[in-house]
């Protein structure tokens, strides 16, 4: 049996190498990437031996068919890149040098893909330990070889880059070098430039360009990790800024506020006040551990940096009670998008749970009774609501009002708040009297629902013999389980509701939002999302539209054909990642838009591709579609902060965003042609989109989408720059 090696895709290939150099900085950003690269070519050796161990270790990445994902993510191979820089800069080339060059990226990629392994089974990241320790290899047995030497091109550089540049090169780097400016700020930029094994202020300018145009809270980051270094150091009586390692203040200072600042933990006033901490200990360690270990001839390197983020962020995740500090959910390689993609995640699915649970009950009624109700919601049993049926005049009953059949409530259908199993029945206690009580079989006749581990709902005080349903049995969102009865402590006919966390009949309550239902106070109904009802609101459950349903119904394998009325044309297709997560992908521009459906509603999760195409036009028109045509069902909705395109106010938002926001993209739809009481009539959606500078509105976007058979027929989008219409056809 034969086996053939991998094949290696180009543009994985480059992919991966470009990330290596973005994951210097936390970056998967292309451009910022290619910068790093050029910039590390100032002293060209060094740089050209940092590329050559780069191409060794992707490429033996690949042939040893390690995971892609990790590969061309640059995690595994950034630690191998390191150390081609770094031998680069410290060993004279010769025969023996480009042996050990090879050997040592192997080991530093083995390294790093082993602690990788391990570490992340803790959510912890192996960052620059592979570097370090091939490294400290490499320099412990280079004792005994005489056939590498050390040498001093960190200093004499010049040479290089005469030989790369010439005159023209060596005069513009001297011209930055001489400018003049504080020894602090010449500080700064040779700080970062040792990231790259470097001590020149032109690479650190050219850097803290790029770090500027790629994040400004990173480059904020980086100035107050280099700041707090240099305060700390003079508050101790340290060495002075000029003679203090450049790369000790910008790899481990520097890079520990950019990790714990924005990249791991998310930015905010707390991870930043943090770092009056980390950055000190990252600080004794550089001086204390440096001292120790330079004893055996090798230098701390990233060791400071590595232990301070890998320390921290695993005593966050000891935390039993987190707090406001909060470590990222979901990394997106960039501190404003880890921010952004956070504070609107909290703002819109703020309270959302899962399962979505609605109103066990038809058509109109009032919570006689809420959480904390005076009368029998108390103690444990305090996160409840009662539901009763009301005439006009606001009364419970017609006269005479003293049977059970004279009450509204009584005998009406008591419906599944959401798919489950059921799990408990009770059906035997009979109703009591009008004003009676039966405190013995204090429940009356209830039905259990499960609906997922730890979500019950318990429907209580139901009607001897109208219970439809059996334990075992299998039942969905708005089926008829029962009647309202007034069995057990039921001095007048209701449906007692609440959600517990266990299947027993008597179980505590828990606190458990309605996902969707309408509210109505003076006549004037609200939709309310993923809220309590309060004690005396009248609310009901939305009226579902089913062609609504079907024209968003996007399942996995589905196509569409979207042509424009500027004659373009995209094909769409649904999709769905290894995690279940639904998304619409464009394979023309790449796009992809994420999406969830839910028996109310759909609505958008995240979107990654250029905003020229029609999916991001699409993304903007259909961000959050409620399945209803009630004029009262008016969604209002936010979009992360980083789908504002570039312009001055939004640079200054992202240097105060980790203190405040001041900017907002919003979305409003609402339905301005319901199609009459016919689900296979035409509907309209209208949507728009706003940015906010505080009071000031400025619409972007304004669109309707059209309706019919159960399909969208056509999109019509207005903005500034575009008049266009979509029109969208099903292709099977």
């Amino acid at each position: 049996m034969t086996t053939t090696a991998p094949t290696i895709p180009i543009r994985a290939w480059l992919q991966a190498v470009l990330n290596s150099y973005g994951m210097l900085f936390f970056s998967r950003n292309k451009l910022f990437s290619v910068l790093i690269l050029l910039v590390s070519f100032i002293v060209p050796y060094s740089g050209l031996m940092g590329l050559l161990a780069l191409i060794i270790a992707v490429t033996g990445a690949y042939v040893l068919g390690y995971d892609r994902k990790y590969i061309e993510s640059g995690i595994y191979t950034y630690s191998p890149l390191l150390f081609g820089l770094g031998f680069g800069t410290n060993f004279e080339p010769g025969l023996a040098f480009y042996v050990l060059l090879v050997i040592g990226s192997m080991m530093a990629l083995l390294i790093s893909v082993m602690l990788t392994a391990r570490l992340s089974q803790r959510g912890l990241p192996a960052l620059s330990l592979g570097f370090i320790f091939s490294t400290w290899i490499i320099i412990l047995a280079s004792q005994h070889m005489t056939e590498l030497g050390l040498n001093h091109r960190v200093v004499y550089w010049y040479n290089e880059a005469y030989a790369l540049g010439g005159k023209t090169l060596v005069d513009l780097i001297q011209t930055i070098e001489d400018f003049p400016m504080p020894i602090w700020v010449a500080g700064f930029f040779r700080s970062l430039s040792g990231i790259l094994f470097q001590v020149n202020v032109a690479c650190g300018v050219l850097l803290a360009i790029g770090m500027l145009v790629y994040s400004r809270i990173g480059f904020l980051l980086l100035i107050i990790g280099y700041a707090i270094a240099v305060y700390f150091n003079h508050l101790m009586g340290g060495f002075s800024v000029g003679n203090m390692s450049y790369y000790n203040m910008g790899t481990n200072f520097m890079l520990v506020s950019l990790a714990l600042g924005g990249f791991y933990l998310v930015p905010s006033v707390r991870s930043f006040l943090w770092l009056l901490v980390t950055v000190p200990i990252a600080y004794l360690l550089v001086v204390g551990l440096g001292s120790l270990i330079f004893q055996f001839g090798v230098p701390a390197f990233s060791l400071p940096f590595c232990l301070v983020v890998i320390l921290f962020l695993h005593a966050m995740q000891l935390r039993v009670h987190p707090g406001k500090l909060t470590l990222t959910p979901i990394q997106f390689y960039s501190p404003e998008k880890n921010l952004y993609r956070f504070a609107n995640s909290q703002t819109r699915l703020k309270g959302q749970t899962t399962p979505h649970l609605s109103l066990p009950v038809m058509g109109e009624w009032m919570v006689s009774q809420g959480y904390e109700g005076s009368m029998t919601h108390r103690g444990e049993w305090a996160k409840a609501l009662d539901f009763v049926l009301l005439d006009h005049e606001l009364k419970t009953y017609q006269l005479p009002g003293n049977r059970v059949e004279h009450f509204y409530s009584y005998n009406k259908p008591v419906l599944a708040p959401a798919d489950g199993i059921v799990q408990e029945v009770v059906d035997y206690v009979d109703d009591n009297p009008i004003g009676g009580n039966n405190a013995q079989q204090n429940w009356g006749n209830t039905i259990v629902i499960r609906h997922s581990d730890h979500v019950y709902t318990k429907l209580s005080h139901l009607k001897r013999g109208s219970i439809t349903v059996h334990p075992g049995m299998t039942v969905k969102r708005g089926d008829w389980i029962a009647q309202v009865g007034n069995s057990g402590r039921s001095p007048e006919p209701h449906v007692h509701f609440q959600v517990q966390a266990t299947p027993f009949i008597g179980s505590k309550t828990l606190a458990y939002p309605m996902a969707y239902f309408l509210e109505r106070k003076q006549q004037q109904e609200t939709l309310q999302e993923f809220s309590v009802p309060a004690e005396g609101a009248f609310v009901r459950n939305l009226s579902l539209h089913a062609g609504l349903q079907q024209a968003f119904n996007f399942q996995p394998g589905m196509r569409f054909t979207i042509q424009g009325s500027d004659g373009g044309t995209e094909q769409w297709e649904v999709l769905n990642t290894m995690y279940n997560e639904s998304y619409l992908y464009c394979e023309a521009t790449g796009a992809a838009a994420y999406f969830v459906r839910t028996a109310s509603s759909f609505y958008f999760t995240g979107y990654h591709g250029p905003h020229s195409g029609y999916l991001h036009q699409f993304y903007y028109a259909a961000y959050k579609v409620m399945f209803s045509v009630e004029k009262a069902v008016q969604v209002n909705d936010s979009f992360p902060l980083e789908e504002i395109r570039w312009n001055p106010l939004r640079w200054l938002q992202d240097v105060v965003a980790p203190f405040f926001l001041f900017m907002r993209l919003s979305y409003h739809a609402s339905v301005v042609q319901d199609g009459g009481k016919m689900d296979d009539q035409p509907v309209i959606l209208q949507t728009e989109v706003a940015r906010w500078f505080h009071q000031h509105r400025k619409q972007v976007q304004q669109a309707q989408i059209k309706l019919a058979g159960g399909n969208i027929t056509e999109i019509t989008i207005a903005s500034a720059q575009q008049k266009l219409t979509l029109s969208w056809q099903v292709a099977f």
